[in-house]
C-alpha cells in the first residue's frame, strides 16, 4: 500500500484537540472555534450568528461541531446560514475535525464551528 503524505498549502488545518481546546496551525484555541482555510479563532457558540454568516459567499458549506456528542443545534442558527447559502452539516467535534481536514486536502469551500470536547475517554 502506498501512503501519500497530505499538504494542505498554506491552508489552516486542525492538528488535534482535546479537553476544551483546539490546536489549528500548531496554535492553540481554547473553547468553541471558527476555523477556515485562511483563519481560526474564538466563536461565540450558536448565539453568534453573525461571524458564521460573516463567510457567505466564500464557504458552501460549515462542519458545526457539538462537542463530544452529536446534537441538533438550535432551529435558527440553522436557518439563518442556509438563507445566506451556507450549508450547515452537523456532527459531534471529533467528525467534524477529521472531514474539515479531508476536505480542506481537497481544496473545497469549507469552514468548522467547534463547540470543545470536554473530556477524552479513554
Amino acid at each position: 500500500m502506498r501512503l501519500t503524505e497530505i499538504s494542505y498549502g498554506t491552508a489552516k488545518a486542525i492538528d488535534g484537540y482535546g479537553p476544551g481546546f483546539f490546536r489549528v496551525g500548531g496554535h492553540v484555541l481554547r473553547g468553541a472555534c471558527l476555523i477556515t482555510p485562511w483563519d481560526a479563532g474564538l466563536w461565540g457558540g450558536f448565539d453568534d450568528t453573525e461571524t458564521p454568516l460573516s463567510l457567505a459567499g466564500r464557504i458552501d458549506v460549515l462542519f458545526v461541531g457539538t462537542g463530544a456528542e452529536i446534537a441538533h443545534p438550535p432551529a435558527g442558527f440553522r436557518t439563518l446560514l442556509e438563507a445566506s447559502g451556507i450549508g450547515v452539516e452537523v456532527m459531534n467535534s471529533p467528525a467534524a475535525c477529521r472531514t474539515y481536514n479531508v476536505l480542506l486536502s481537497e481544496g473545497r469551500r469549507i469552514a468548522a464551528a467547534l463547540l470543545p470536547v470536554l473530556s477524552i475517554k479513554g
